[in-house]
């Protein structure tokens, strides 16, 4: 009997469904590169030649609902009209549980021409490939919805439930003021989906960069809306909006920006070029 734990892992309804270990390694599998050049073709009868016949694939949406071989093989043989320009799979896990089958979880990429609203997207996809006849067909496959940033497969301790955040703040100032940096204090929790998204586009090879060089960032922690409360009223940051919330400081520790309509409590329906905006605006001026 064929299973597919990954798909099954992903078919729960947390978005943190299991621990994944993160790879940016290209995967090695194939038959996945075909199935990459097939949607950049926008060939749908190539694409539809990669998925199994005889029994016909499980294939789900974001909501675990099923989702029609015909449509699916529409949305993606359909991306090229729309304005793709080129798609890449990041590897999340990757696995052969059987010889005969080979798992995958990947984000799916998509970079648009630049008449689109977004220049990228990203696709959370799992996909379970059988041999059959000797050939590899994807005979199960789980599609998320795109967003404009990476969303988070792994839950991870980004907020540290020990933390003085009080007294990190104190020592962040102390750094930022030599460097001529800005605060960026993130209230947030580890139960918080958006929390990680965020923290995701952080660690970004667009983003990561300029907050290295202009911000000190600091973590606040706010337990289950009841911790550190005194740091945000002290910095005028409304909990009540949602998290995560912002606030930005200056190097001498003033405050010169706090959140006030969550602004990015949803953060993951957020873009790159939203946070980059957002960063050049509250960056240092030029010493």
């Amino acid at each position: 009997m064929i299973t597919f734990p990954l798909i099954v892992l992903l078919s729960l309804s947390h978005p943190f469904a299991a621990p994944l270990p993160q790879s940016a390694a290209p995967s090695s599998f194939a038959p996945l590169e075909q199935w990459r050049r097939a949607i950049l073709s926008g060939d749908a009868s190539v694409l539809r030649q990669l998925y199994s016949s005889s029994p016909e694939p499980k294939l789900t949406d974001a909501d675990n609902k099923p989702i029609p071989l015909a449509d699916e093989i529409a949305f993606w043989s359909g991306l090229k009209a729309k304005g793709l320009l080129d798609a890449k799979m990041e590897i999340a896990q990757e696995q052969a549980p059987q010889p005969n089958v080979h798992e995958v979880i990947f984000h799916a990429v998509l970079t648009w021409k630049s008449s689109a609203p977004r220049k990228q997207e990203y696709l959370v996809v799992a996909q379970g490939w059988s041999q059959q006849s000797g050939r590899w067909l994807i005979a199960g496959s789980r599609r998320f919805n795109p967003a404009g940033l990476r969303q988070p497969l792994e839950k991870k301790e980004i907020y540290s439930t020990s933390a003085d955040a009080g007294k990190e703040i104190e020592e962040a100032i102390h750094s930022a003021l030599p460097a001529h940096k800005h605060l960026l204090l993130v209230f947030g929790a580890n139960w918080c989906y958006d929390c990680h998204v965020l923290n995701e586009a952080f660690h970004s090879p667009e983003i990561a960069p300029i907050l290295e060089k202009y911000f000190e960032v600091v973590h606040v922690d706010i337990g289950k809306q009841d911790k550190n409360l005194d740091l945000a009223k002290k910095y005028d940051v409304p909990l009540d909006r949602g998290v995560p919330a912002i606030a930005v400081l200056d190097s001498d520790g003033k405050l010169l920006f706090s959140q006030k309509h969550g602004e990015f409590e949803a953060a993951r329906s957020m873009a790159t070029d939203d946070i980059l905006t957002f960063l050049n605006k509250w960056k240092p001026a030029s010493p």
